[in-house]
């Protein structure tokens, strides 16, 4: 499917997805939003694909935050209706079975921001600047980024990131755990693709039951935390994956992943 605000490709198991808007730093305006929902629906349904990577086209920015030319023009439903949408392609994107990972090419701000944190782990490059920066406009961050922050940083210095709407360096946000590695411009998608591609090789089976072992596991307590793992672990066991892999240990050889659900 052809998208306007998106770009799509698919190489060996690995899609990469692009945000589209470079004239306005692609910010996320409601055709984005309804489009990105379509492609996470493309992407989940293809079975072939085993790693998503989110970038930003051009050179300054992944998303810059909302359109803030659309967003002014909201009355408070429409606002609602607008966050709500936010939210739930975000939740979409979060949920996915597969790795995602972003790769921060600049500025990330506001919706920019809260899309990398629905990602299993941020790269980004030395130029890459992160914040939530809504406050300053009057508002406050309205596709999850109260709620997903302090979850991953903690409570006080997302209260300080979304309380001042201060931005951070690529450098400072990575101190903090925000971003997992941090490269040179030039180098920032050859690192994502070679992390991409070992997670590719991968079985798919495993792949899912330890994404959605650790996302579910996060909202309870350790004993039933314990208990999920338990019970994904017998899962995988049943699995073609779990036959190749143990299988090609005692071989000693290099296992060959078909990536299927049934044994």
């Amino acid at each position: 499917m052809a998208y306007e605000t998106l770009l799509i490709s698919i190489e060996n198991n690995i899609a990469t997805l692009t945000f589209n808007r470079p004239k306005a730093l692609n910010a996320l305006n409601g055709m984005l939003l309804t489009e990105l929902s379509s492609a996470l629906d493309e992407i989940a349904q293809n079975d072939d694909v085993r790693v998503l990577i989110l970038t930003g086209a051009g050179e300054k920015a992944f998303v810059a935050g909302a359109d803030i030319t659309e967003l002014a023009t909201l009355n408070p439903l429409q606002a609602k209706l607008f966050s709500k949408k936010g939210h739930d392609v975000i939740s979409k994107l979060q949920a996915l079975s597969i790795p995602v990972v972003a790769a921060v090419n600049g500025f990330a701000l506001g919706g920019g921001s809260e899309m990398a944190l629905a990602c299993d782990f941020i790269y980004a490059s030395e130029n890459a600047k992160f914040g939530l920066p809504e406050i300053t406009l009057g508002i406050i961050p309205g596709f999850g980024g109260t709620q997903r922050l302090p979850r991953l940083i903690g409570t006080n210095r997302a209260k300080e990131m979304i309380l001042t709407g201060n931005m951070l360096s690529a450098t400072e946000a990575k101190e903090m755990g925000l971003v997992n590695k941090v490269t040179a411009p030039e180098a920032l998608m050859d690192e994502v693709i070679k992390t991409a591609s070992a997670m590719a090789s991968k079985g798919r089976v495993p792949l899912r039951a330890a994404k959605q072992v650790v996302n579910a596991g996060l909202g309870v307590d350790l004993a039933t935390g314990c208990a999920m793992e338990v019970d994904a672990f017998a899962l995988c066991m049943a699995s073609p994956d779990a036959k190749e892999g143990t299988s090609a240990f005692v071989e000693k050889r290099k296992p060959t992943f078909s990536g299927g659900y049934e044994g």
